[in-house]
């Protein structure tokens, strides 16, 4: 079992950047897939990025150019370096683990405003 803690949400303008973290409560070396997800209110909750053990990334469409996805395995932390933002990027961001053979984690999540 591992707890994930995001940070790093907030009210930022359109154009501007914004840093989350997801730090885990143990190593994250053995969990196999960390990833960021997004839900708007009314909407479903989407895949925004996620990156595997050896360091592939997959991103959905809408921030492909705009956000990047990195992992520090020494830190149990991943990153989303989040750029360009838009008002359509405002949701809660949830951070997920995915280790083969139990069931995915989830942190609780922090909002992102991307408002003027």
């Amino acid at each position: 079992q591992v707890q994930l803690v995001e940070s790093g949400g907030g009210l930022v303008q359109p154009g501007g950047s914004l840093r989350l973290s997801c730090t885990a409560s143990r190593s994250i070396f053995s969990i196999n897939v960390m990833g960021w997800y997004r839900q708007a209110p009314g909407k479903e909750r989407e895949l925004v990025a996620r990156i595997t053990k050896g360091g592939s990334t997959d991103y959905g469409e809408s921030v492909k150019g705009r956000f990047t996805i990195s992992r520090d395995n020494a830190k149990n932390t991943v990153y989303l370096q989040m750029n360009s933002l838009k008002p359509e990027d405002t949701a809660v961001y949830y951070c997920k683990g995915t280790e083969w053979g139990t069931p995915d984690y989830w942190g609780q999540g922090t909002q992102v405003t991307v408002s003027s």
